[in-house]
């Protein structure tokens, strides 16, 4: 309990400080528009819609991590969301929904209002409510943090699984997940133990694993590793759910091959 009370305090201080940096313009302003924009000529607010791609994929070329275990984009919410918060040309929720890409403050989030609060702009409280954690997980940010285990000693595990970790390995009953000292997860909940961490181009090499290039996409390995995120949805309504049905082990085969 007190090692995770150190690595909380640890991150609540890297938050801050954060928060705290100088206000600076550190996004597109200094960068060629056309590395974004496709338009011949002048941009103007009626031609700037037209993009060399979406917004995902340009966003992920300086965000490599960005949609590993995100809120959901490139889709239409099928409601009208508040004014703060544009769809883009085709009516859907993209990554400038949230973030105004050309800003001066930093952060660049559409409005002053942050977790909670920031959250029920456009979701109602019951959303959350419904949630197993009451929505802890996602109001805390709009992505979870990837790069936690660069702050401690974390060992071997994953950055995602770590983050996991410090919630799940003091949860009760069927929420409750512990790791021994082997990186194997064990769930409380009856779920398959499963090892986390360990580099998948690797352990396939020892056979009985699909090669990376034929895995499905939902399967996700941060930084090439198997995670907690490989198996379960981290961001989003469903949060804890199997990225794909286990039913005759589909999930299972979708790495193993036996």
């Amino acid at each position: 309990m007190t090692r995770r009370l150190g690595y909380i305090l640890l991150l609540t201080m890297a938050i801050l400080a954060w928060r705290l940096l100088p206000a600076k313009s550190p996004h597109l302003m200094a960068n060629d528009c056309r590395s974004c924009h496709l338009v011949q000529g002048e941009i103007t607010p009626s031609n700037a819609s037209r993009l060399l791609a979406s917004q995902e994929k340009l966003c992920k070329d300086c965000h490599p991590k960005a949609m590993t275990a995100s809120h959901p984009t490139g889709f239409s919410p099928g409601r009208s969301l508040p004014a703060d918060f544009p769809l883009d040309w085709k009516g859907e929720l993209t990554c400038s929904t949230c973030h105004s890409v050309h800003d001066e403050r930093a952060g660049l989030m559409r409005t002053s209002l942050r977790g909670r609060d920031y959250c029920q702009s456009c979701h109602e409280s019951a959303f959350f409510d419904a949630m197993a954690d009451g929505g802890t997980t996602l109001v805390s940010s709009g992505h979870l943090v990837p790069d936690l285990a660069t702050l401690v000693e974390a060992g071997t595990i994953d950055d995602f699984s770590f983050q996991c970790m410090t919630c799940h390995a003091d949860e009760q009953g069927s929420l409750a997940v512990s790791i021994n000292a082997a990186g194997v997860i064990n769930h409380s909940s009856g779920g398959s133990n499963h090892p986390v961490g360990s580099d998948y181009q690797q352990v396939s090499l020892g056979g009985g694993y699909k090669p990376v290039s034929l895995l499905p996409g939902y399967i996700a390995l941060p930084q090439g590793r198997l995670s907690c995120v490989s198996c379960h949805i981290a961001y989003g309504d469903t949060h804890g759910k199997l990225v794909s049905s286990n039913d005759g082990s589909q999930l299972c085969f979708s790495c193993h091959d036996l």
